[in-house]
């Protein structure tokens, strides 16, 4: 089992939504507070599992903006376990997921100085790293209903841009979203193996523009009303 996201950057709004949610979740899930430093501040900052970042491409007046989320790519051949020296660092075998165990992490910084992704975050009031988790206490939870055992950041997205399931079988959502779009990894030439794929935004389909006369009625009454407006 290979579990993972698949994010549409032609849907993304760039909202924050996925955000929000995501530390909304994971502040009373397993990992703990997601500290805030500074929150009603000139400069407020703090502990993010996922963070969007926006780019520019093309020239005016084809230009367009690009909203690109970015966490933890739960790679399978993830560089974070195999710097960290205590092992607080690892990869569950069962479905993939790497996780970060508190108990035994010393905030060295070596997991997010391997890390190409930026994923990782510091909890400077902790002391220890934290990371995307995909709400492993959420799609596991028996109580909840079956379609809602999926990671916060999925269930919130108000544009259906991101979706969660098993890369090994071939039937699943993002399987299937990933073939039929070509996903594609970030970074594959790293070797890191990176779980997540995004699908690029589609290119701008050219139409032809006709001209439309407007009824000579229509364009009587303009006149008129333009000529009464002058008056």
């Amino acid at each position: 089992m290979r579990l993972g996201l698949v994010v549409d950057l032609d849907k993304c709004v760039g909202c924050n939504a996925c955000a929000i949610a995501c530390k909304q979740w994971n502040t009373s899930g397993t990992s703990g507070s997601l500290t805030d430093y500074r929150p009603y501040g000139p400069d407020p900052s703090g502990v993010f599992f996922n963070r969007i970042r926006h780019y520019e491409t093309g020239t005016y007046p084809e230009n367009k903006t690009v909203h690109f989320p970015m966490s933890c790519m739960h790679c399978e051949e993830a560089a974070c376990v195999t710097v960290c020296p205590t092992g607080a660092s690892y990869k569950r075998e069962e479905d993939g997921i790497v996780l970060v165990d508190p108990e035994k992490c010393m905030g060295c910084n070596y997991c997010a100085w391997a890390c190409p992704y930026g994923a990782r975050e510091l909890d400077r009031e902790e002391g220890i790293m934290k990371k995307c988790t995909l709400c492993v206490d959420r799609i596991y939870d028996e109580n909840l209903p079956k379609e809602e055992r999926k990671p916060a950041c999925v269930m919130t997205c108000p544009t259906t841009a991101r979706y969660f399931g098993d890369f090994d079988d071939p039937n699943s959502e993002v399987s299937l979203a990933s073939k039929k779009r070509e996903g594609q990894e970030l970074f594959p030439e790293l070797g890191y193996k990176p779980v997540n794929q995004y699908l690029s935004p589609r290119k701008k389909v050219e139409t032809k523009q006709h001209e439309t006369k407007e009824p000579s009625l229509v364009k009587q009454v303009k006149d008129w009303v333009n000529q009464v407006v002058e008056l």
